[in-house]
């Protein structure tokens, strides 16, 4: 109700889901927003991964403002929230790091098309989505590039917020070399351009301090840029299939990539002006 009494339309609902996993053997609990009206059958799924960083946040408000003033076409985003053990399952599937983390990625996937997926379109009456992308924050954000990458029939759209793109398959200390040891680079280096894929990239200057190779550039940017132009080797253009942004006051926190979700939106799902 507003203050004459009258009753007010909402625009996006938020509800609360969980699904016990088969996969994971745990308790996966997320968040969805939900376009009033909804309809069905077309309709987008957005998969936030760290979703639970958001419930802290504004961008509920951010949405509803975005949706209000109708910049958006019909999306679904489910915020999945990480479990106790996201080191392990957040990460590149069938490739875990140096220390074993991102041992149960591959795992996670099954979760993701075999048991959350069907799980959000039998409780939300949707036969088929549009298109289906995923997207998160640091770690969430390379485990939303391994998917992607993955299933490529299946998702379109890839978004990478400060992306964990050092994982690597060797410690520093043991004779690490960029060319050789960053998964993900390696991935998308022996693999094949994936027909309707597209890459949203952001990092910030202020992210970090590291600098592997002492070039004046810090990591997080060093290896977004570098698994660009991989990508780029691989056929894709920027521009056409990637996006790259780097905000200079950008830090690696929520804040930040809360800020800048709104602009992830409108390129992926915005209306058209015309």
């Amino acid at each position: 109700m507003n203050r004459a009494g009258q009753q007010v339309q909402e625009t996006v609902l938020v509800t609360d889901g969980s699904i016990q996993s088969g996969m994971l053997q745990r308790t996966v609990w997320y968040h969805t927003y939900r376009p009033q009206p909804f309809t069905p059958d077309s309709i987008s799924l957005l998969l936030l991964y760290d979703g639970q960083e958001l419930l802290t946040t504004p961008f509920y408000q951010r949405l509803v403002a975005m949706q209000d003033a109708g910049l958006l076409q019909p999306l679904l985003i489910v915020a999945v929230h990480a479990g106790p053990q996201r080191l392990l399952e957040y990460g590149t599937a069938g490739v875990p790091d140096y220390a074993g983390r991102g041992v149960r990625a591959g795992l996670h996937h099954r979760f993701v098309l075999e048991e959350l997926v069907p799980e959000i379109k039998q409780q939300f009456g949707v036969v088929a989505f549009n298109s289906m992308a995923v997207a998160g924050f640091s770690l969430g954000g390379l485990a939303s590039l391994s998917m992607a990458w993955s299933h490529p029939d299946v998702f379109t759209t890839a978004g990478v917020f400060s992306g964990s793109l050092w994982w690597r398959s060797k410690a520093l200390d043991t004779g690490y070399d960029d060319n050789r040891d960053r998964i993900m680079h390696q991935l998308v280096r022996k693999g094949t351009k994936k027909a309707e894929l597209r890459f949203y990239f952001t990092t910030g200057s202020l992210d970090e301090t590291a600098d592997r190779n002492g070039n004046g550039i810090i990591d997080s940017i060093d290896d977004t840029l570098d698994l660009i132009k991989e990508l780029k080797a691989k056929g894709y253009e920027e521009g056409a299939d990637i996006f790259y942004k780097n905000y200079e006051d950008g830090r690696h926190d929520i804040d930040t990539w809360v800020r800048l979700l709104p602009e992830f939106l409108l390129w992926g799902w915005g209306r058209s002006s015309d």
